[in-house]
């Protein structure tokens, strides 16, 4: 038997695949009402009987309604990776895999525009971009990081510092494209373009020769 042949990954029981689908039922529902009703109006009781369980069942899953919060900005940062893969964002160039960042994130949220507006809202309130950790920061710290250590941005460049600054002008854009009409698909992507721009001015090595 070949030693280095991969072993099939375990099955997942029925007990487990059916926990799965209750979740993501009233993941689903929750998401659903709150599009369409917003999130400080829609209740526990309307979730789990648009999701079709008791009540109860709500807490096997979720501790509380903003736990809905949690999953979805969750899953946001699952896709931001997933997306931030397929464009190449470790392709070489600081400035590049910046712009690519950038764009992925712009996808996101325009994929579902109603959704993140809804969701933004809650999210804030829920105090969020505090307490939770700048994940996104993290991200453009680690390419500037890189950006730095190959000579492509300033040395005296805070990688960490970097990173926060544009989480920040980032964070600035999306609530601004949230409170204007869905019609202004392109404005995010827009803004975003043109304030790297300018932040890239700032940080870029100096020019020698």
């Amino acid at each position: 038997m070949d030693s280095c042949a991969t072993e099939p990954p375990p099955q997942v029981s029925r007990r487990e695949r059916n926990k799965r689908r209750v979740r993501e039922r009233l993941y689903s529902a929750a998401i659903e009402l709150i599009v369409e009703k917003g999130y400080d109006h829609t209740s526990i009781e309307e979730i789990a009987e648009r999701a079709d369980v008791a009540r109860g069942t709500f807490f096997n899953y979720f501790q509380r309604k903003e736990d809905i919060i949690t999953e979805w900005g969750e899953r946001r940062r699952t896709a931001l990776v997933t997306g931030l893969d397929e464009e190449g964002v470790f392709m070489p160039g600081s400035v590049a895999r910046l712009h690519r960042c950038m764009a992925v994130l712009v996808r996101i949220n325009q994929e579902e525009p109603q959704l993140t507006t809804s969701m933004l809202t809650a999210w804030v309130r829920a105090g969020r971009p505090i307490l939770e950790d700048p994940y996104v920061a993290e991200f453009f710290a680690e390419i500037v990081d890189s950006g730095v250590r190959h000579g492509e941005l300033s040395p005296a460049l805070s990688p960490v510092l970097a990173g926060n600054v544009l989480r920040d002008v980032y964070l600035g854009a999306l609530y601004r494209w949230a409170k204007q009409p869905s019609d202004a698909t392109d404005s995010l992507a827009e803004e975003l373009r043109q304030i790297l721009g300018l932040l890239l001015d700032g940080m870029a090595a100096p020019r020698t020769g």
